[in-house]
């Protein structure tokens, strides 16, 4: 079995330990949700877009866009820049990079 490098077997976690398992949780649930999943799949096909042409291609509520983007965002999955007085998003392909390889260590 390979080992545990996120929580140290032996004892109780640490809160180093909790934290590391907290902001996972953070990032999973993010990401497992289907309309976040749509919108990380446009972000990513189109490089960047801003939120008025997100909402607009998805056929969403502004602000429903907004508060998905927000989760995104806190979970480092897109990032943002400003462009004048645009805000672009664009998928962090580090993160989702990084989420791969957890997800595929942890399933095996």
């Amino acid at each position: 079995m390979a080992p545990h490098h996120a929580v140290d077997s032996e004892g109780p976690l640490k809160e180093s330990d909790y934290l590391k398992i907290k902001k996972a949780a953070l990032v999973l649930r993010a990401v497992n949700h289907r309309l976040r999943q749509q919108i990380i799949q446009t972000i990513y096909e189109h490089k960047r877009i801003s939120v008025t042409d997100l909402y607009v291609k998805l056929r969403l509520e502004q602000s429903v866009a907004s508060q998905h983007l927000a989760i995104l965002r806190k979970a480092d999955v897109v990032t943002t820049v400003r462009d004048g007085k645009f805000i672009f998003y664009a998928v962090n392909q580090e993160r989702i990079d990084g989420i791969m390889n957890f997800v595929n260590n942890l399933v095996g």
